[in-house]
């Protein structure tokens, strides 16, 4: 699978990118102190609802939160993400972890932005910027700031890195796991975005976004193959495998469209995504292409008091890498080395959750997500082709920007050869947050 869960691509960040995001905070902090007149308004996350407080023309917010993570795993899982139930890491052969019975404790949720609202006087501009310490790639399993959303808009114009359009971000569940459901399109990529608002009424929108290709390729059964058992090999050389010369070759941007209609009962969206997945080999320089297309409908309705039924479901070909989790695009059709040929992988995806909450003080979530491959004949036996995860938790609130909560996950993966592998696991975490906004009010 491609890259980072949720992130277009992660790199080492280290402590120089720590002591920049720190360096930030003060520093923009300090400015607010300093330049007046400082006006406190309702803090906010992210969302472009809330400005923080204000310096002229200027709405400054600073916000995040510390999560604590403890967790008894039943089972093991990679070490890497043994902090998440991230199904596609379910081991379905032996103990390669270790055996069976694992206590993990984490603070890699913990998160910290920056947003900005500033009124031009011809459209206003939004920035966002936004870190976790959630590493991936390079930095699987460390605790390491990892970027989220590098953000801007003028008017109707958006770009830089922030949910793909083909997501709906309102589906995730009121849950504590860090992963997710692993059925959901949940991707936070590059791109630059242009919207229509109140197409149609005053609560509607369509949005169009031109995206940061990257093709999630495999090779298969044929990865350690040598490059003379396929047709064309390189003249004089066969000294390297097909999976070392096999890649992917980007050169168009994915489309996407998105329609969203927000309700008096909630909202409803449709998304619509069509992509080049290229490839090539670099020995000889052929290269060639697939034609990569899907559709995500997702709904949010309100049911009973603040209650939410929270709906989608995804489909397409060669859309894999924009799942939450399990996700391929590109494999080979065919058994036979002589007459494989790439493929777009068919995908499915589903998403059904309950978030219930009993009172201001409590609330629940119950539901389950399924990620399902039409895996091709070329694809090795141990390679991911179907993995399911249900979640039921309760959460309490005793005071405002505090949430203590307890949750049981499942997961389970099953892999091209049918061999299949299930992980269960409690999780107990206490998440505080905070707002620039907030701490000024209360020092008035």
């Amino acid at each position: 699978m491609t890259g980072a869960k949720k992130s277009a691509g992660s790199a080492g960040a280290g402590p120089v990118v720590l002591r920049a995001v720190l360096a930030a905070g003060v520093w923009l902090t300090a400015t607010a102190l300093v330049l007046g007149p400082v006006r406190s308004m309702a803090a906010g996350h992210g969302d472009g609802n809330a400005e923080g407080i204000e310096i002229g023309d200027l709405a400054l917010n600073i916000y995040g939160f510390v999560q604590a993570d403890s967790i008894y795993d039943f089972k093991r899982v990679d070490p890497d993400w043994n902090d998440t139930l991230r199904v596609s890491t379910v081991p379905t052969r032996g103990e390669p972890y270790g055996g069976d019975g694992e206590f993990v404790m984490s603070v890699r949720q913990t998160r910290i932005g920056f947003e900005s609202n500033y009124d031009t006087g011809n459209g206003n501009v939004r920035a966002l910027f936004e870190w976790e310490l959630y590493g991936t790639g390079g930095d699987a399993g460390q605790t390491t700031p990892r970027l989220r959303h590098a953000w801007v808009e003028w008017k109707d114009f958006g770009a830089g890195q922030h949910w793909s359009n083909f997501m709906d971000s309102s589906v995730f569940p009121n849950t504590i796991d860090y992963w997710g459901p692993t059925g959901m399109i949940f991707y936070r990529n590059q791109q630059v975005r242009y919207t229509f608002p109140n197409l149609f009424n005053d609560s509607s929108e369509l949005a169009f976004s031109l995206e940061d290709p990257d093709t999630a390729l495999s090779v298969g059964r044929f990865r350690d193959e040598s490059t003379c058992e396929i047709p064309g090999p390189p003249v004089g050389n066969c000294d390297s495998t097909i999976g070392d010369v096999a890649q992917a070759d980007n050169d168009l941007p994915d489309f996407t469209a998105r329609y969203r209609d927000d309700t008096d009962w909630g909202h409803w969206q449709l998304a619509g995504m069509l992509r080049k997945l290229g490839y090539e080999r670099t020995d000889t320089g052929n290269s060639d292409y697939e034609t990569g297309y899907g559709v995500n409908a997702s709904t949010v309705i309100s049911t009973l008091g603040r209650d939410q039924l929270k709906l989608q479901l995804a489909y397409g070909k060669g859309i894999g890498n924009y799942f939450n989790d399990g996700g391929l695009d590109i494999s080979l059709d065919d058994a036979d080395i002589g007459t494989a040929d790439p493929e777009a992988v068919k995908i499915l995806g589903i998403v059904a959750y309950y978030d219930h909450y009993w009172n201001n003080k409590w609330s629940s979530s119950i539901g389950w997500s399924m990620t399902d491959l039409d895996t091709l004949d070329g694809q090795a036996d141990t390679e991911f082709d179907k993995g399911q995860m249900a979640t039921i938790n309760l959460l309490h609130y005793p005071t405002d920007h505090v949430m203590l909560g307890m949750e049981a996950n499942w997961g389970k993966r099953e892999d091209v050869d049918g061999e299949t592998g299930q992980d269960y696991r409690i999780q107990f975490s206490i998440k505080v947050d905070w707002a620039l906004a907030n701490l000024m009010k209360t020092a008035k």
